[in-house]
């Protein structure tokens, strides 16, 4: 049975975007971004809300260049490589190769789509990872999160969801940011 995991990159205090929707100051640096890759070279399926969906399809298109870093021109084959699936009501074709869009985020679905992939899945996006952590069908979280307080904005993980977690491995990183991965009990 597959896995499904859900990464995110947050502050400190726990956000993926701060109070205006900004996330720049999120962007890896090579030596992140070659960890992030390492960590989504196994995924076989991304789940995606629209919003995650809309601002990921960047990684569709963006022209190889040598002014590019190798971590980042290696992230762009393994979001090409995969398959996509996009939970949206209000797209209605996608516009990115491999890809399918689903009107509903059916858990059933999610659970019979985990027993018959032969590779892992990741969720992002905070909201849709905090209905898939609601629901018990998250496997594995990987946090990288970063040296900043942004105070306020969208939450990397969901309220009033209660869930134990164990404490599989972190790393810190020379730009100070900290990985931890985390295997969810049932």
């Amino acid at each position: 049975m597959a896995k499904l995991i859900y990464s995110a990159i947050a502050s400190l205090d726990g956000y993926v975007e701060d109070e205006h929707g900004g996330f720049e100051w999120a962007a890896p640096d090579e030596e992140v971004h070659a960890f992030v890759n390492e960590l989504e070279r196994p995924i076989g399926t991304y789940l995606y809300g629209r919003r995650m969906y809309e601002t990921m399809m960047y990684w569709e298109t963006v022209p190889a260049s040598a002014d590019e870093s190798k971590a980042f021109q290696d992230f762009a084959e393994i979001w090409r490589a995969a398959e996509k699936i996009v939970y949206s009501r209000t797209l209605q074709k996608p516009s990115t190769v491999r890809t399918r869009i689903e009107a509903d985020f059916d858990p059933a679905a999610i659970q019979r789509l985990k027993a018959s992939a032969d590779r892992d899945l990741s969720i992002g996006g905070a909201e849709l990872g905090g209905e898939a952590l609601a629901a018990g069908l998250v496997d594995e979280v990987h946090l990288l999160l970063g040296p900043i307080l942004v105070g306020g904005g969208k939450r990397a993980l969901p309220d009033g969801v209660r869930l134990q977690l164990e404490l599989m491995d972190e790393h810190r990183f020379g730009s100070g940011v900290v990985h931890l991965h985390y295997r969810v009990h049932a």
